[in-house]
């Protein structure tokens, strides 16, 4: 059973910068790969970024590419996600998740994966 528990969101002004973190509660969190995941109002929730086990694969939604980065620290059971840059469009709920790892390179993942979730971080972008 993966436990999952974001935090690190809050009001950030347009062109800003931010970092959320995820703790896992697992056994061996060296053996899952990492999504990022966000849910607008009245939208749906979509991929924002992947990481492998080793931290030496990543993959990003085009929406966020060049401006967020996905990194993990397996000593510590956590992966982040920096933000910067920061549109109104990413306003929303930040989720992560975990999936056993299958493959070294890491491609998007699909929220149909996944049964269960954190509570998730809101993060706020202001004009």
């Amino acid at each position: 059973q993966v436990q999952l528990v974001e935090s690190g969101g809050g009001l950030v002004q347009l062109g800003g910068s931010l970092r959320i973190s995820c703790a896992v509660s697992v056994a061996t969190f060296r053996n899952y790969d990492m999504g990022w995941f966000r849910q607008a109002p009245g939208k749906e929730r979509t991929f924002v970024a992947s990481i492998n086990w080793s931290g030496t694969s990543t993959y990003y939604a085009d929406s966020v590419k060049g401006r967020f980065t996905i990194s993990r620290d397996n000593a510590k059971n956590t992966v982040y996600l920096q933000m910067n840059s920061l549109k109104s469009e990413d306003t929303a709920v930040y989720y992560c998740n975990a999936v056993r790892s299958r493959f070294t390179i890491v491609q998007a993942m699909s929220t149909a994966d996944f049964s269960s979730w954190g509570q998730g971080t809101q993060v706020t972008v202001s004009s």
